[in-house]
């Protein structure tokens, strides 16, 4: 197998990440339908998604991030402090860079501005394959969301669902900031 320098891993809140690819779903052409809100709360919570288990995935880079060179990355901390996040990478890359090269970086690279970039907001993605007249593709960016589709017995559902299969692990998710 060839050598790799390492991997970047970012991983976001279960909670948001299941209402983002709720609605990404709803978006795509090729992807299957999602159905209704209640509907693909199950099969996320089941893992009968297209990549899979969230928790699985989550708990497998995380479990081996110290044995191959692995940074990984919380979106909520890009969030909260994307500054320290970029220095993060750049440390972890061998980059040493200006003050304002990383300040020129955490400007471009915040949501708002990737939102307003065709290279990043998939605007010039055909609506055969994203139809965002059904949901942006880059919403709101927000930490938190979650509490605006989760009904309170789907949360307390899933917070236990969540303790039986990462209660082990040492990940700690910011579920707002």
């Amino acid at each position: 197998m060839p050598s790799l320098d390492g991997f970047l891993y970012v991983a976001r809140n279960a909670k948001d990440c299941m209402v983002f690819y709720y609605h990404f779903f709803r978006m795509s052409q090729v992807l299957p339908e999602p159905g209704t809100w209640d509907e693909y709360f199950e099969n996320f919570i089941n893992g009968k998604v297209s990549w899979g288990s969230w928790f699985d995935h989550v708990k497998g880079w995380w479990e081996i991030r110290d044995k191959y060179q692995i940074l990984f990355l919380f979106y909520e901390d890009m969030k909260r402090d994307p500054k320290h996040e970029i220095q993060k990478v750049m440390q972890f890359m061998g980059k040493n860079l200006d003050e304002d090269v990383v300040d020129k970086i955490v400007q471009e690279t915040s949501f708002e501005k990737m939102k307003e970039n065709p290279m990043t907001n998939c605007s010039t993605v055909p609506k055969s394959i994203l139809d965002q007249s059904m949901s942006p593709s880059m919403r709101k960016g927000t930490v938190g969301d979650w509490k605006k589709h989760f009904t309170v017995a789907q949360n307390e559902r899933f917070d236990e669902i969540y303790k039986q299969k990462m209660g082990r692990t040492s990940l700690n998710f910011c579920m707002e900031l």
